[in-house]
């Protein structure tokens, strides 16, 4: 079945006499597309009065728009059928800056979309979203959080204590970060109601930026008007890490995913979303760079001879200077190692890429070195077999203590990866002692923010005479102005963090848990400071920032030599 193009100004919402999908100009600017289930008004840059269950899904909500960093939404100058076969119509909408494309079938309630870059600047973010009547769409879904969207009225009252975050009377919260997630931990996100559901699903996370730490925003109640804001965005190297734009290559495409609505049934868009798992790569995008795929395999081996169990593989840039969380001009694939290091990654894009792996916790939970090479190339119909691949870790190191499995994460402490929340750090202690061979890894806390000491009372000898002391933290994120100094036994300092040692990601102070931006830092112990048998590390907080602070991945003392 084809679809109808039709032409000339028109009132009407839809051709009486259409079947299957159509696209129709209304004016210079405005356009009337869809099918037999649904239709939808696109003006020059928001498409309004969605027609579906027979009544209108937006109402006075902007409705479905694109755009980048903020709100440089996209403007569209003419929209065209570009493939119109018996089983599909794709239409692209035209802006300066790049196509958005809708691939429409007759019997589908939604439609896949696809965005080709013209001529985007360098930038942080891209989405698309839709702002939908919220007397309709009065729940949100991740896969992490499934829950009504905070009721409008509760912010009438509210004071507004930072970007979308609002503290109620009773001094609870709540805020646009709440919903947020991982992006390759998703299944799907959407908005629902007792009668339609709206939902993005994404068979693939090919085109996001970063690796399996990058997180971002999905669904929310907008906060001046009320609309239920299903977000869908695509390109984020700004959100929960330390921002970067980064430059767009000319004919990148974000996409395909289903835009889905059906009767705010959960559980029929979890079968939806297996479907698309199944059947991606999809066969109607007709882009020879998107068909050119090929496979890669694996092993990761340390080198004490231990296998690489569960290690997190990455492949990302060939430049590997450049951080995981900002890379973003390419395609990108996840996966983790089986418990003997090995790996495979399919349908990869062909290309050259760098391969990336660090541990994530478990049988790796005391490897703090990350395995990079940037000579990967993936060929189209071929498996790439990498076969044994060596991971240096040092040697001739005697751990004295370990508190946290190295993960990248805050896993493991108190309210590390509790469901997010804002202002979980005030519930954390000013004072602690954590005394190694007694206390647990859950007596430490998620993250260090309250001005205070946390003290870490161990026993050590020293091997030998030539031997010396490393001290490893590891931080899962840091948020600005913060300062925490190291001491040795109450006089030595060791270190210092701070604003001006750190550059600021907004993990914590928008409800993370977990991670945010990675670091890492290292010190040696001075000799003449450190006793045989008792000694205390102190964690001193001395400047204090509401809602931030140091988020914790672990902390190593080890002897080398």
């Amino acid at each position: 079945m084809r679809a109808h193009l039709f032409l000339g100004l028109v009132a009407a919402v839809g051709p009486a006499s259409a079947r299957g999908p159509f696209l129709q100009q209304i004016s210079s600017t405005s356009w009337i597309f869809g099918n037999d289930i649904w239709n939808l008004t696109q003006g020059q840059t928001y498409a309004t009065n969605l027609q579906y269950q027979g009544s209108d899904a937006v109402k006075g909500a902007p409705g479905h728009y694109a755009g980048y960093d903020g709100e440089s939404n996209l403007q569209y100058t003419s929209a065209k059928i570009v493939s119109n076969t018996s089983d599909y119509t794709d239409i692209s909408f035209s802006s300066t800056y790049g196509d958005l494309h809708w691939v429409i079938y007759p019997e589908l309630a939604g439609a896949y979309q696809y965005f080709v870059n013209k001529a985007l600047p360098d930038i942080s973010i891209f989405r698309t979203l839709w702002r939908l009547d919220p007397a309709r769409f009065t729940n949100g879904y991740t896969t992490t959080k499934d829950a009504p969207l905070p009721d409008f009225s509760l912010y009438a009252n509210a004071t507004k204590a930072q970007d979308e975050t609002f503290q109620l009377a009773d001094g609870s919260y709540i805020t646009k970060y709440d919903f947020s997630n991982y992006v390759r931990e998703r299944d799907f996100v959407g908005v629902y109601g007792d009668k339609t559901g709206s939902w993005y699903i994404h068979p693939s996370y090919e085109y996001q930026p970063g690796n399996q730490l990058s997180q971002t925003l999905t669904v929310h109640r907008e906060s001046s008007k009320g609309d239920a804001v299903q977000l869908n965005v695509v390109q984020d190297t700004s959100h929960f890490r330390v921002g970067k734009p980064v430059p767009q290559p000319v004919g990148k495409i974000w996409g395909p995913w289903l835009w889905y609505l059906n009767d705010g049934s959960v559980a029929d868009a979890h079968k939806r979303a297996e479907k698309e798992r199944k059947t991606w790569p999809y066969p109607f995008l007709q882009d020879q760079a998107y068909h050119s795929r090929g496979n890669i395999k694996g092993k990761l081996v340390l080198s004490n001879g231990r296998p690489a169990a569960g290690a997190a593989i990455f492949l990302g840039d060939t430049d590997t200077s450049t951080r995981p969380l900002v890379q973003g001009a390419n395609y990108y694939y996840t996966t983790y190692a089986d418990a003997s290091g090995k790996f495979s990654l399919d349908h990869v894009r062909t290309g050259n890429y760098g391969l990336y792996a660090w541990s994530n916790g478990g049988a790796l939970g005391d490897v703090y070195t990350n395995f990079t090479t940037s000579s990967v190339s993936i060929t189209k119909g071929k498996t790439t077999n990498l076969r044994t691949l060596t991971w240096k870790v040092p040697e001739d190191r005697t751990r004295v203590f370990q508190i946290g499995d190295f993960d990248k994460k805050s896993l493991g402490f108190t309210n590390g990866g509790a469901p997010r929340q804002h202002g979980l750090t005030e519930k954390g202690p000013a004072n602690l002692t954590f005394v190694v061979g007694t206390s647990k890894t859950s007596d430490w806390y998620y993250a260090s923010s309250k001005l205070g000491t946390w003290d870490v009372v161990f026993n050590t000898t020293r091997p030998s005479t030539s031997a010396t002391a490393l001290l490893s933290l590891s931080l899962a994120g840091y948020s600005q102005s913060t300062g925490l100094t190291v001491y040795l036994n109450g006089n030595t300092t060791i270190g210092t963090i701070n604003k001006e040692t750190q550059t600021s990601d907004p993990a914590l102070y928008r409800s993370g848990t977990t991670s945010g931006e990675w670091r890492f830092l290292q010190y040696e112990l001075p000799s003449s400071a450190l006793h045989n048998g008792q000694n205390v590390l102190s964690f001193t907080v001395d400047r204090y920032t509401l809602w931030r602070g140091i988020l914790w991945d672990s902390i190593i003392l080890e002897w080398v030599g």
